[in-house]
């Protein structure tokens, strides 16, 4: 399973409801949080995303330009389907999303908006916090920036 990067412009229709299939399944069902997910950010994004053997996508986020959600670029919707975790998917899909932004935007630092309970998670893969806790969407929130 290779990583596959594409602009929303360059997804086929199949693969950008997969995507979006797929954070629903995680962030609407599983964490029963209730939010807009269409927001028209994906619209100027890129997504980074991997399928398996059967073409279904199982780990995805999206990598925005700077001056969209933050003034440095970013990373959201991180997502790896449930029956994927626990296999390194996330560390690796995280590194080559920021390795992406720097070989793409030649931009550092990288701003990401993280669930409180991955704080570990993401300080493993270079973010360190730069807030205090804060509420989104009823889930506890951090600020974090890779340097």
């Amino acid at each position: 399973m290779e990583w596959e990067i594409k602009h929303f412009r360059d997804l086929s229709s199949e693969e950008l409801y997969n995507i979006l299939k797929l954070r629903s399944e995680i962030f609407v069902v599983e964490q029963q949080c209730v939010y807009l997910d269409c927001d028209d950010k994906d619209k100027v994004s890129i997504q980074l995303f991997k399928k398996n053997h059967k073409g279904d996508v199982v780990a995805s986020v999206r990598i925005l330009p700077k001056g969209i959600s933050y003034t440095e670029p970013s990373i959201g919707r991180v997502v790896v389907r449930k029956d994927y975790r626990g296999k390194g998917i996330a560390s690796r899909m995280m590194k080559a999303a920021i390795d992406y932004i720097k070989r793409e935007f030649n931009d550092s630092p990288i701003r990401i908006s993280a669930q409180l309970h991955l704080l570990e998670f993401y300080k493993s893969v270079g973010f360190q916090p730069v807030s205090e806790p804060y509420l989104e969407d009823n889930i506890r929130h951090i600020e974090m920036l890779h340097r």
